[in-house]
């Protein structure tokens, strides 16, 4: 399919587009909910040496990130600066979501941890490859305002189809593990393998359908320094940068505590499922509902409610510590959890079309089409704060006394809660109100955009 400047980006290429991230979104939120427990209670490497491992992956991605989005800003393939490496990222990332899962057996203690961080460390940077081209490629296929947002809605419906289904995984991961270790590694390797091979289908099915915009090809990107300079130095995307990466901090360790949360303080862990689901499925299907809503209120004042409400539903639940009924705090994770959804289904899906709206900005400035620069440095900022979160986490359980498949001391859940409710609120809340500072609106887009086609019209 041809993509056209100014056009519209039917449905159906949306679909196109957006469908690899099923696979994106199962393998993350597994590598989120699960790895840490299952290298903790199952390999029993302890939480601070999983959380430093981490937070090791996420200072590599300090050179991984960047160089990523800025050799796909310069390849100029046949196929495309964006699909070519859409398909290099096929065989990496089987190979190393394969080995989080399956280490060897019988080796010691120190080459079982070497092992886990090649293999933890091995996946991020595969997903690199994918995930910030395949980004950058969906900042491309439209230079409308809000039709940006409708193409990333989609992408973020799959994402999150993705994540829900993990979920069956996930459960079948946990009823193993509580009746029979023996059949883990037999049930993991099914579930990984059917993973890798619809991840690869799909990816390969968005690289033959879609087509580039030769004139992005053509335009000259400057050296890595200077791209990433432009990056920080343009005013907009810096202040994004700031009020991710806060946000980011906070919510972090939401995904890898809610196990512990559901098993240490609600006392039920096969409750967790249920409780991701109800917070997945709300931001899925809400996409349609928050494009409309931003048409009248507004991309950037909607993403601004969007976080205070997330901040008030995470912050809400720290109440279940105090709760003694299990019932009364499941129901109340629930409805939290919904909300959150409901929040995380605006910011996913507007998020990315003003990231879109950002590099417009610079090309206009710099007369460069930089968008894998762009998507780099947000995509480093996600994993540096996830990073900064998860080594946080892995050393305040071990310092609180958290001790692996018992109940916890009060202490212990104290700090389970800090960290998965309170923390999240604050950080909430400063990256909305860092977010009220930001200035391009529509009005500022559409100027942008016509002196940007009136440039590309001098041009031909």
């Amino acid at each position: 399919m041809e993509i056209k400047e100014g056009s519209n980006f039917s449905l159906k290429d949306s679909f196109v587009y957006g469908s690899p991230a099923i696979g994106a979104g199962y393998m993350y939120l597994l590598m989120s909910i699960y790895v840490m427990k299952f290298a903790t209670d199952i390999l029993l490497i302890a939480p601070a040496v999983v959380g430093l491992i981490f937070s090791v992956s996420r200072v590599w991605d300090a050179i991984n990130d960047p160089l990523v989005g800025y050799l796909s800003d310069k390849t100029k393939w046949a196929l495309g600066r964006r699909r070519s490496w859409l398909l290099m990222s096929i065989i990496p990332i089987s190979v190393f979501y394969l080995m989080v899962f399956f280490p060897p057996q019988g080796v010691s203690s120190n080459l079982l941890t070497l092992w886990v961080a090649l293999s933890i460390i091995g996946f991020y940077t595969s997903m690199t490859i994918f995930v910030v081209p395949h980004l950058s490629l969906g900042a491309e296929l439209s230079s409308d305002y809000h039709e940006r947002s409708k193409i990333f809605g989609v992408r973020h419906f799959f994402y999150t189809i993705g994540s829900a289904v993990s979920l069956i995984s996930f459960y079948f991961f946990i009823m193993a593990e509580q009746n029979d270790l023996n059949s883990l590694r037999d049930i993991i390797f099914n579930h990984s393998m059917i993973a890798v091979i619809i991840t690869a289908i799909l990816i390969l099915l968005s690289v033959y359908k879609l087509r580039e915009k030769s004139d992005y090809n053509r335009k000259e990107i400057s050296n890595p320094y200077r791209a990433y300079k432009d990056v920080w130095e343009n005013k907009h995307a810096r202040l994004l940068i700031i009020a991710t990466f806060i946000e980011h901090i906070g919510s972090a360790a939401i995904a890898v505590l809610t196990l512990y949360v559901a098993q240490y303080i609600v006392g039920s862990a096969q409750w967790a499922p249920l409780f991701i689901l109800s917070y997945l499925l709300p931001s899925a299907l809400s996409v349609p509902l928050w494009i409309p809503l931003s048409i009248r209120f507004g991309k950037i004042k909607l993403w601004i409610a969007s976080k205070i409400l997330a901040g008030i539903s995470f912050g809400s639940m720290f109440s279940i510590l105090f709760i003694e009924d299990i019932n009364i705090k499941i129901i109340y994770v629930l409805i939290a959890a919904f909300f959150a959804g409901l929040a995380n289904g605006c910011g996913s899906t507007l998020g990315p079309s003003i990231q879109a709206d950002v590099i417009d900005y610079d090309e206009l400035q710099t007369g460069e089409r930089k968008e894998g620069s762009y998507f780099a440095a947000w995509s480093f900022i996600y994993k540096t704060s996830a990073g900064v979160m998860l080594m946080l986490t892995g050393f305040s359980l071990q310092i609180s006394g958290f001790i692996p498949n018992q109940d916890q001391v009060f202490e212990v859940k104290l700090v389970l809660a800090t960290l998965y409710c309170l923390f999240p609120l604050v950080c909430y809340f400063i990256g909305a109100f860092i977010l009220t500072k930001f200035e391009l609106n529509e009005d500022k887009c559409k100027v942008i955009r016509e002196s940007l086609d009136s440039r590309g019209k001098l041009e031909v």
